[in-house]
């Protein structure tokens, strides 16, 4: 198993999940997301936080973790923010991509939610960049 900076790989795990509360927030897109997913917050219709919440922590911790895996223990700083990206913009936003295309989601959806991928793992190369 290679070696990886496991506070760093937390640390962008927290990131992603801070900046998914900011960007899917009524501050950024949360309402335009909302309406292209049809979701009422004042309807939330057996919406449990604590377990999606849970599992969305969980979800990001491992994305780091495998990112750290990817780049290595002391990635170079341009490489690890390019190559994050990368993964952000060519490996997750064009599969949300051809499933949006599959389920007629609207252009928007897929926008915010790509826009949101790529800068998610920029900020984790960032900090796995950053932090040697």
């Amino acid at each position: 198993m290679p070696e990886i900076n496991w506070l760093a790989a937390i640390v962008a795990g927290l990131w992603t999940f801070a900046l998914g509360g900011l960007w899917y927030s009524p501050v950024l897109l949360g309402k335009p997301w909302g309406r292209a997913v049809g979701f009422d917050p004042a309807s939330p219709g057996g919406y449990a936080p604590a377990i999606t919440f849970g599992v969305g922590l969980l979800l990001a911790e491992l994305a780091s973790i495998n990112l750290a895996f990817f780049l290595g223990a002391k990635p170079e700083l341009t490489y690890a923010v390019l190559a994050s990206a990368s993964v952000g913009l060519l490996w997750t936003s064009t599969s949300y991509a051809i499933i949006g295309f599959f389920e007629r989601r609207p252009a928007s959806l897929m926008l915010i939610n790509a826009g949101f991928e790529v800068a998610r793992f920029a900020g984790m190369g960032l900090i796995l960049g950053l932090w040697h």
